[in-house]
């Protein structure tokens, strides 16, 4: 079990590290480059050219010290998680949450309002994790889901429109918490981990059951029966 997930680690490491290089690579592009203005690429709500944005928003920020440097430190650290823990839906969750929350931005976000950021995507993510510890219950997701509150419990007043500045998407940050939310359900029976017996659990079950003769099948009772009352 350690092995797999010392391998699961490596591999959400490796994500991680290319996700990053690449939206950094991407704002560098951007900004050596006066005349594209990949901004423009961002989800627009109510516009058909806008749509482009659910799949490009997430690879496109505004600036390296305002925004890519705070959703890096963010990003980096949940996807790993992500892939030790939830290595088989990892992929389909990140999926999900980036496509569903951008159709929802561009569905009922502000007409005239451009969208982007890897936030939505950070929010699901954070969200798929904490609510599959409340969801599944078992030791190890409900750690995740501590450890999740701990360093990103303060994520939730991004939601809320009264808490946040007129230029970050709230709209990206609610619905990418609700998309991470309805994954958390929707696989809440994957990647579970089996209980775990403790050799004392296996001495006592083993007890139990030589603590009774089937007088009906054997001659003898065996040594230490006990007659059912």
């Amino acid at each position: 079990m350690l092995k797999q997930e010392i391998k699961n680690l490596k591999f959400g490491l490796m994500v991680g590290s290319i996700w990053l290089a690449l939206l950094w690579g991407i704002e560098i592009f951007d900004m050596l480059s006066w005349d594209i203005q990949l901004e423009r690429y961002g989800v627009r709500p109510g516009r058909m050219a806008g749509l482009w944005g659910i799949l490009t928003a997430p690879l496109i920020h505004g600036g390296i010290m305002d925004h890519l440097i705070g959703n890096s430190l963010s990003l980096f650290p949940l996807v790993t998680v992500l892939f030790i823990f939830f290595r088989k839906v990892a992929w389909r969750v990140i999926i999900f949450v980036w496509i569903a929350a951008g159709f929802w931005v561009w569905v009922v976000g502000d007409l005239g309002s451009n969208h982007i950021g890897v936030s939505g995507v950070i929010y699901g993510l954070a969200s798929f994790l904490f609510f599959s510890g409340i969801i599944r219950r078992d030791a190890i997701s409900l750690v995740v889901s501590l450890i999740v509150v701990m360093f990103h419990g303060s994520m939730v007043w991004g939601t809320l429109p009264f808490f946040t500045e007129a230029n970050v998407s709230w709209e990206s940050h609610l619905f990418g918490a609700i998309a991470g939310l309805i994954a958390a359900f929707f696989y809440r029976n994957e990647d579970r981990k089996p209980p775990q017996k403790y050799s004392w659990e296996e001495e006592s079950e083993e007890e139990e059951g030589n603590a009774y003769w089937d007088y009906r099948n054997m001659e003898s009772p065996p040594e230490g029966f006990k007659h059912p009352e």
